[in-house]
């Protein structure tokens, strides 16, 4: 258990790291590292790289946002053997529906409980 506990930390903190780079040492806009790192989850799905990852790291794999775009992936690849077309629509959604609720949920509750300010 130990091992496993330890695995996730490591790829997790890899993939965190790799981010404070891009963060620090470029000019890239934090927004757009978040985008990108949700693309580069999709696209390792899409080419079966991201899964023996979430294999050997577990959470330390599916909690960042490369596991979003993981499961986005997924979603719509299994809504599109089930239903054609349309899953291609849908699949992503259904896949990552109690994510994007959590977010706003909370991202609404943390605006209410404190006072937003804009830059």
């Amino acid at each position: 258990m130990l091992l496993m506990y330890l695995k996730a930390f490591l790829v997790g903190g890899v993939i965190c790291a790799i981010g404070e780079v891009l963060v620090l040492r470029t000019s890239i806009t934090p927004a757009r590292i978040l985008v990108g790192y949700i693309i580069a989850g999709v696209v390792l799905s899409a080419v079966g790289l991201y899964a023996p990852i979430v294999e050997f790291a577990g959470a330390g794999a599916t909690v960042p946002l490369t596991g979003f775009g993981h499961a986005l992936a997924q979603g719509v690849k299994h809504a599109v053997e089930e239903s054609g077309l349309i899953g291609a629509f849908t699949g992503g959604l259904s896949a990552t529906a109690g994510g994007i609720t959590a977010a706003i949920l909370f991202g609404t509750l943390v605006a209410l409980i404190f006072k937003p300010h804009s830059k």
